[in-house]
């Protein structure tokens, strides 16, 4: 019995010893898992796993300093080796304006307030781990100032809007290309005729709509494919043309690729995300606006923007149409303007052009209880990040109103002479100087990097992450280009400098996406963008993911930020294929250096990638 029982003892003891590998080998995979969580699965890992979906999560770093972080890529498993390029049906994803995101989230905005069409951001577990692929036969774009007239259709494969607008000229397929007459909804023979006949209903001096250079920033609502705002170009004017990713959802995509200045954005139920008295003018043109609702909520946010004495231009048939629909609409909007304060500078055929008042003078002869009233003074009118608009009037500070007018020097002097708002942050027009001179050595320095890869007319679509007081895009003058300024939240206020030098901007939050379609921008400029976002608690692998989606294929970033951060950006730039050229150097040291800081500049690789 005894030599019976040993084998049975022997084989229990196995059993025990298998048991304990399986749990230990468990063990360890556990804690090998541990540190690929689901939110931060590896880019090269199985993109088909069961149960996730392959282009969606972001990378998550454990808290802790980025110095921590940057060891050599073997120490490091959160630097991927690749990143996965997302399916084709993604190739014109804006995250954050994504209506199938309102839908999965069940979100209920309300439609007829526009919401549908304001910014609804993907939360962190549903943002997007992969890069946003071009369409199929993609070509780098036609270059500026040929591209005004013509782009590739490849590149934006939507033609409806052109039967759609057949009769209005505002684009004709031919071929393989999609040209751009100049034509509008309302000025079928072209914007350049328009413009003229704006500039003689104003009685401006040799018909120039600039009107000797006071007039410079311009907002077009409802723009269309923005030929109003081409069309302004020759005349030194620069307009923000606006509009939402609505049933014309290519309008915007298609003005950016022209090379003409444009976002996407709403008047619904938020302030636009631009300062108080940013613009001379406001046009238009059969935009489709109630401008009537909410108690004219939407002509009291056309009055923060506008400068004083600014103008309003409104071509539409409630300005000229003689039947009762029309001419109650006209009645009821003359009557809330005229409460206002604005008044009718001239009137000819389909256009209409108000004026807004250049002081408080009117306000104070208004009847008590009048409606909308003024705003209270604890409104900040400058605020407009996620600010809801408010159905009041913006009245001048003391000192705007005494000096009866927006206190600006024309344009081209105005960029570079220092504005009276920089009071408000204690910056000496001295100090603005500086500033601007350290910033024409600094980009003379990035172009002699990049002299050797980079053809005469490379960039038109550029775009400074955190502009400042705008100093990068003033050095950028003499250049073909326009730049979209971008103030980060907490430095909001700085954007009116931008406006009052006659450039434009925007405000922007970089721990979201961007209001932009994919492969918007020729050349990104970052600087201390990623020491802000880290700041925040933010993922920069977030960041360079969105700055891919929003960078042209061949299209350059450059990076000036910490050397330990230059040093982490370094070892995406294969995964993230940005690894067409690239070269970092030490600059020199200047007053606006926070501390040691490295330039990073990356050329963003085109080929054709295979999707997930």
């Amino acid at each position: 019995m005894k030599h019976k029982s040993e084998p049975a003892h022997v084989t229990k003891l196995v059993k025990y010893v298998l048991v304990g590998l399986v749990v230990f080998l468990g063990l360890i995979c556990l804690y090998c898992g541990s540190l690929l969580a689901p939110g931060s699965r590896r880019a090269d890992d199985d993109a088909t796993a069961d149960g996730v979906d392959p282009v969606l999560g972001g990378y998550v770093r454990e808290d802790g300093d980025f110095d921590d972080l940057f060891e050599d890529q073997e120490h490091n498993p959160e630097v991927p080796k690749s990143i996965p390029v997302c399916d084709m049906r993604f190739s014109e994803l804006i995250p954050c304006l994504d209506r199938n995101l309102i839908y999965q989230l069940k979100l209920k905005p309300n439609l007829a307030l526009m919401e549908h069409y304001e910014r609804h951001c993907p939360p962190p577990e549903r943002r997007y781990n992969c890069l946003i692929p071009p369409p199929i036969g993609y070509k780098i774009p036609i270059r500026w100032p040929a591209s005004r007239d013509e782009v590739w259709k490849v590149n934006i494969p939507h033609t409806h809007l052109a039967s759609e607008k057949s009769d209005q000229n505002w684009m004709v397929v031919n071929g393989d290309k999609i040209n751009f007459p100049g034509g509008g909804t309302h000025f079928h023979n072209g914007a350049d005729k328009y413009i003229i006949a704006l500039a003689r209903m104003l009685k401006f001096p040799d018909d120039k709509l600039n009107n000797g250079g006071n007039i410079r920033n311009v907002l077009d609502v409802g723009c269309g494919v923005a030929s109003f705002g081409a069309y302004l170009l020759p005349h030194d004017i620069m307009a923000m043309s606006l509009a939402p990713n609505d049933v014309h959802e290519n309008q915007i995509q298609f003005a950016l690729e022209r090379g003409i200045p444009s976002t996407l954005g709403v008047l619904g139920t938020k302030r636009l995300p631009y300062p108080s008295r940013s613009f001379e003018m406001a046009h238009c043109s059969r935009c489709r606006i109630d401008w009537l609702q909410r108690d004219g909520i939407l002509l009291l946010e056309l009055d923060r923007l506008l400068r004083p004495g600014g103008y309003f231009v409104y071509s539409s048939p409630e300005a000229y149409a003689r039947d009762a629909v029309n001419r109650r609409i006209w009645n009821a909007t003359s009557d809330l303007l005229k409460r206002m304060c604005w008044r009718v500078v001239s009137k000819k055929d389909q256009t209409v052009i108000w004026a807004k008042p250049t002081s408080n003078s009117c306000f104070a002869k208004r009847d008590p209880g009048t409606i909308p009233p003024l705003c209270s003074s604890g409104d900040d009118p400058d605020a407009s990040w996620n600010v809801f608009m408010k159905a009041c009037i913006t009245p001048y500070s003391g000192k705007v109103h005494r000096q009866k007018g927006s206190g600006l020097v024309p344009w081209p002097q105005r960029l570079t002479t220092a504005p009276s708002r920089l009071e408000e942050f204690g910056i000496s027009a001295e100090e603005f100087q500086e500033d601007t001179s350290i910033w024409y050595f600094r980009v003379f320095e990035y172009w002699k990097q990049m002299k050797s890869v980079v053809e005469k007319d490379s960039f038109r679509n550029v775009m400074d992450m955190n502009s400042n007081l705008g100093g990068f895009a003033a050095a950028l003058k003499d250049k073909d280009v326009w730049v979209m300024n971008v103030a980060p939240v907490n430095a909001s206020a700085k954007l009116k400098i931008i406006y009052d030098r006659g450039l434009i901007g925007t405000v922007h939050d970089w721990c979201e996406s961007f209001s932009t379609y994919p492969r918007t921008y020729d050349l990104l400029h970052a600087w201390q963008v990623f020491s802000e976002i880290e700041e925040h608690g933010c993922s920069s692998e977030d960041l360079l993911i969105e700055m891919d989606r929003i960078l042209r294929p061949d299209g350059f970033v450059i990076i000036r930020d910490k050397p330990s951060i230059i040093n982490y950006i370094q070892k995406f730039l294969i995964a993230l294929r940005w690894d067409g050229w690239s070269i970092e150097v030490e600059p020199r040291i200047d007053v606006l250096s926070a501390s040691d800081e490295r330039v990073l500049i990356a050329r963003k690789k085109w080929e054709e990638v295979s999707t997930i």
